[in-house]
């Protein structure tokens, strides 16, 4: 089955789909565009056709349709998508340009970045550098994720981001415990890398904030007929599993979660995830990083984090937060 990763470096531990450049910590930007696959550009020409008057000749006059532009790669010419002219271009380059004061100022620490679907979207994911341990040894560490695409299937997003170390779960930081704090940036305006880290630096503040109400969750025991309304509301009252029928995604879902949690789960047994609200949104966030139906592992990587699995993370979050609240 074919990959929807083209290209990917990384950094620490080998990726589960085994595909990438492995790179020791600390490399320059320059370094990491070429082990990354980033080091080409979008380039953009007119959309033309060829018209033929009668519609039956085989020869005819170039003539430009001006609302529209193609956009392909300069390294192979391999098109890309068709949009408007007044779609704003973000280049690979420019995703690890905006970690380059942040590496060498702040501390961040490049772990992965890459290109997905043939170069249609592209991503760098890096480490903040704050963590903190829960009960048990149950560490989360701050990321910092940057995507975008150039097919108009999503905008330019920055994406403060938590990973559960001993599952290597994500989940995006969420402000005040209602919707997370991603900053959009639509391709109808401008990438002003700037504007966003100075949004982001709200962002990024409210981590201490976001792990506090993550401990309450360590905190908060849950009873078993609490842990079944969770699932039931999380899974069952949401659109976000479109495999096979409704109801058979929805129970082989029940029962998968319902497991990760009662023990199965990686972490399960740590004294913050045992029993708690913390274990409930844990087992969530597994399901849908690691055992979720897809048609492949990129498929589920895709989905995770910038999808339908992203959506319903946020759902468990939302949910999870209604325990303590």
């Amino acid at each position: 089955m074919s990959h929807l990763i083209d290209t990917m470096a990384y950094t620490g531990q080998t990726p589960w789909h085994q595909l990438g450049h492995a790179l020791p910590k600390k490399q320059s930007i320059d370094v990491w565009a070429k082990a990354a696959g980033m080091q080409w550009k979008i380039q953009e020409t007119p959309v033309r056709y060829m018209a033929t008057g009668d519609g039956n000749g085989l020869y005819g006059e170039a003539l430009e349709f001006p609302e529209q532009k193609v956009l392909y790669r300069s390294d192979t010419n391999a098109a890309l998508s068709v949009v408007s002219q007044r779609y704003k271009v973000v280049q690979p380059q420019e995703v690890l340009e905006f970690y380059r004061d942040l590496s060498e100022v702040a501390g961040f620490e490049l772990e992965t970045a890459g290109v997905l679907k043939a170069g249609r979207r592209f991503w760098a994911l890096a480490r903040t550098g704050k963590s903190v341990c829960l009960k048990g040894n149950d560490v989360v560490h701050s990321y910092l994720l940057l995507a975008t695409s150039c097919d108009g299937t999503l905008a330019t997003m920055a994406i403060p981001t938590s990973v559960r170390v001993v599952c290597n779960n994500t989940l995006a930081i969420a402000l005040q415990g209602a919707g997370n704090s991603a900053i959009k940036v639509p391709h109808s305006t401008h990438f002003n890398a700037q504007d966003v880290k100075r949004q982001l630096g709200i962002a990024i503040g409210q981590w201490d904030g976001f792990m506090y109400r993550m401990k309450t969750l360590s905190e908060r025991k849950v009873k078993t007929h609490e842990s079944m309304n969770y699932f039931l509301k999380v899974i069952c009252q949401s659109d976000q599993l479109a495999e096979g029928t409704q109801g058979l995604a929805n129970e082989r879902a029940l029962k998968k979660v319902q497991a990760l949690f009662e023990g199965h789960g990686r972490g399960a047994e740590l004294q913050a995830a045992k029993g708690t609200a913390w274990g409930l949104l844990s087992s969530i966030t597994e399901f849908v990083d690691h055992e979720r139906r897809a048609r492949s592992q990129d498929n589920r990587l895709d989905s995770a984090w910038f999808g339908q699995g992203a959506a319903l993370k946020q759902r468990a979050l939302e949910h999870a937060l209604q325990l303590v609240a």
